[in-house]
């Protein structure tokens, strides 16, 4: 329930010009109701307003917009175009004002993008988005004097491509003191080249860095890793993400000795330093054999891990099921890897090692079949705290798909299930794994039975709370959603490079 505090803030944000005018009058204790209100009401020229007089030593986005005895409603999730350029133009006012300033710290991270946008203007302004203003503003900004000691700390999420990447660094190195001074906490690089990647992590105070994510088209091997580790150095991180065969050998690298690996072996120790690194991701690297190699010097327990599609082996599954990360574990990927079939007894061990803090399992394309039911209903069941179970592109029947959504009822925690389309929606023969086209073509109103039919399972079960879907083309991801017309004109680009290298070779065979 709205606090009276707050329905009067709603109402005089809901008068721009009133509330503009009033503002030199009003208590600085209330301009964090009058900022979340004019946020929620969508009122742009207030909230520019609030942010240009701000009185306050600091300005937290996320805590202003999160839930409040004043205002129960989490907004935390609107990120409304409209509004944030509004903020960031208000922080821009700010700084230029004038006489005696308080603000020191503008944290504007936090905010969440989501698919279906609850603010008025339904305009999303996703991380890219929010980069490339910040960004630009800073860059503005720089020509204006700054007095010593005057200048804004900005703490951002960044996401940097090749399409913002000259403001982003711009913006990291101004030629003097800034009014705006932006530091990173996280970053996302994409469509970079490892120079380029290279150039602006150095810029974004890498010492404070907490969470970085190289993904999609950032062409790096294990050289480039191990380059980034040991000449950038992130002592404070506690989130990696490395793109696809971010491990394969440079072209250069003198082969090692069988069964050794130096480079990996480098990265790991360099891994090893970093005290606080809780979350990795590695997909798509091909790492057969060498998990003991890569996690083995870890000094901390890792709560996230995706290794999936990474071609492991027995000794990389033995290893999992024994290691100090397996009892830590909260979110794990394993996708891409005949789990049941080739490594039963070490993947239900590991299975059984985390159960007591496992919330996101994935398995997809795992081969699991009606078979292995059995097997998974058992390797699930102690897995109580599992919040989210996701196994696309398994060939599982309805008849099996129901009994193991028997199982899954009584998983007290569980909230969201991702399961393949019935094997009998395809025609016979079907093979698996399937590419996207083939994976596309089933019998859509026997699917749409099927659905309501384990829909009723959940129903009959009491757990109407649980939601179950199958997205054919993954989740929502907002920022592939926000730069996929640069990432096509990258992908583009590149198949053009391979096609000329192709013919340059061709000819000189001739």
């Amino acid at each position: 329930m709205r606090s009276l505090r707050f329905i009067a803030a709603e109402a005089l944000v809901s008068h721009p010009s009133l509330a503009r005018d009033s503002l030199d009058s009003v208590a600085y204790n209330l301009y964090p109701l009058l900022f979340k209100a004019s946020y929620l009401l969508e009122q742009a020229e207030v909230t520019r307003a609030v942010l240009g007089c701000w009185p306050l030593e600091e300005f937290r986005l996320a805590m202003l917009l999160g839930p409040s005895t004043d205002h129960p409603e989490d907004l935390r999730d609107r990120a409304c175009r409209t509004c944030l350029e509004a903020c960031v133009q208000g922080l821009g006012d700010h700084v230029l004002k004038s006489g005696s300033r308080r603000l020191r710290l503008a944290d504007l991270t936090g905010i969440r993008d989501v698919q279906e946008q609850r603010c008025p203007c339904r305009r999303m302004l996703g991380r890219w988005g929010r980069t490339q203003l910040l960004a630009r503003t800073c860059c503005e900004l720089q020509s204006q004097p700054c007095a010593a000691g005057c200048s804004v700390k900005v703490l951002a999420d960044l996401f940097v491509t090749s399409g913002n990447f000259e403001a982003v660094v711009q913006a990291l190195q101004p030629a003097g003191p800034a009014p705006l001074q932006l530091c990173c906490l996280s970053f996302r690089a994409d469509s970079l080249s490892p120079g380029q990647l290279l150039l602006v992590l150095g810029l974004a105070e890498p010492a404070t860095l907490r969470k970085l994510e190289v993904v999609h088209n950032v062409r790096l091997h294990a050289g480039h890793v191990l380059q980034l580790l040991t000449q950038v150095g992130f002592p404070q991180l506690a989130s990696l993400t490395l793109p696809t065969k971010a491990f394969d050998v440079p072209p250069t690298y003198a082969p090692a000795p069988e069964g050794q690996d130096p480079l990996l072996a480098s990265i790991a120790w360099e891994l090893s330093r970093m005290t606080q690194l809780t979350e990795l991701s590695v997909a798509f690297s091909s790492l057969t054999g060498k998990i003991r190699t890569l996690l083995g010097p870890l000094r901390t327990p890792l709560r996230v891990l995706d290794l999936s599609n990474c071609a492991l082996n027995h000794a990389d599954m033995a290893f999992l099921a024994d290691c100090t990360h397996a009892t830590h574990l909260e979110v794990l990927d394993l996708s891409g890897h005949s789990l049941v079939h080739l490594y039963p007894s070490t993947f239900f061990k590991l299975l059984r090692q985390a159960a007591r803090t496992l919330r996101v399992l994935t398995l997809e394309d795992c081969s699991i079949s009606d078979s292995h039911v059995g097997m998974m209903t058992l390797g699930l069941s102690p897995c109580t705290q599992l919040q989210e179970f996701k196994f696309l592109g398994n060939p599982l029947s309805a008849r099996a798909l129901t009994r193991l959504f028997s199982t899954l009822c009584e998983l007290p925690k569980l909230q969201r299930v991702e399961f393949p389309v019935p094997k009998d929606c395809y025609p016979e023969g079907m093979a698996y794994p399937q590419d996207e086209l083939a994976a596309s073509k089933f019998d859509q109103q026997k699917y749409n039975m099927i659905a309501e039919e384990l829909h009723l399972v959940l129903l009959q079960a009491g757990r109407e709370d649980i939601q179950a879907s199958t997205p054919l083309y993954g989740s929502f991801d907002p920022d592939i959603q926000e730069t996929s017309n640069e990432l096509g004109v990258f992908l583009l680009q590149a198949f053009k490079n391979a096609l000329e290298n192709f013919s340059r070779a061709l000819r000189q065979i001739e």
